[in-house]
């Protein structure tokens, strides 16, 4: 696979995060000369090496993907994706070779409630938050928190309405009205949320 110099100006590690939110989801698709049904699961990516799920002929293969640029590469396969939308997987082993065209799902309904800007002051102990879901896929959450003046940005963990972050959590109900706890210290915190409108 041949390497390309990228000539943007975007840092090398903000590319590798665009390329890897790109990647990251399920892609489901067929192979091209059969018509048969595959499926491609990025679950997590950290750094060079990604949780992977490949589905094809009704089994489901597990494990490590290594990851460069816009691409995973796992066992006998390569999934490839310019525009986060659609992907190539193709496959190459013994000879044998196939191509499969794949699209990104969209994320389970119940977990994208909790996509967004959400904000909130308490009156009980003076604390404001500001918890930002910039994107859900299955297990995990990227987000950025401001509380207590200060702003964390990363991976948290979704449970159910529940995302986890550090010493921070986040959980609606509706969509619409949430709470952030977080922890200062021994301290826990209860700061109630809205959700705010989606500025174009």
């Amino acid at each position: 696979m041949a390497i390309v110099q990228s000539t943007s100006q975007i840092s090398p590690a903000m590319e590798r995060v665009y390329h890897q939110s790109n990647l990251l989801g399920e892609w489901k698709g067929s192979w091209t000369a059969s018509g048969q049904a595959v499926s491609f699961k990025v679950v997590n990516i950290r750094g060079a090496a990604a949780t992977v799920e490949y589905t094809h002929n009704g089994r489901t293969e597990r494990g490590i993907g290594q990851v460069n640029g816009s691409t995973i590469d796992f066992g006998s396969v390569t999934l490839g994706t310019k525009n986060g939308k659609n992907a190539v997987l193709l496959f190459s082993a013994g000879g044998g070779k196939a191509t499969a065209m794949l699209e990104k799902q969209a994320p389970p309904a119940e977990q994208s409630n909790l996509t967004g800007s959400w904000a909130g002051y308490s009156g009980e102990n003076g604390m404001s938050a500001s918890f930002r879901v910039l994107s859900v896929t299955g297990k995990e959450a990227q987000v950025s928190v401001t509380a207590n003046g200060v702003t964390r940005q990363g991976t948290g963990i979704v449970y159910k309405n529940v995302i986890m972050f550090g010493q921070t959590q986040i959980s609606t109900d509706d969509g619409k009205t949430g709470k952030v706890i977080y922890q200062v210290g021994n301290k826990s915190y209860m700061v109630p949320v809205d959700k705010l409108p989606k500025t174009a």
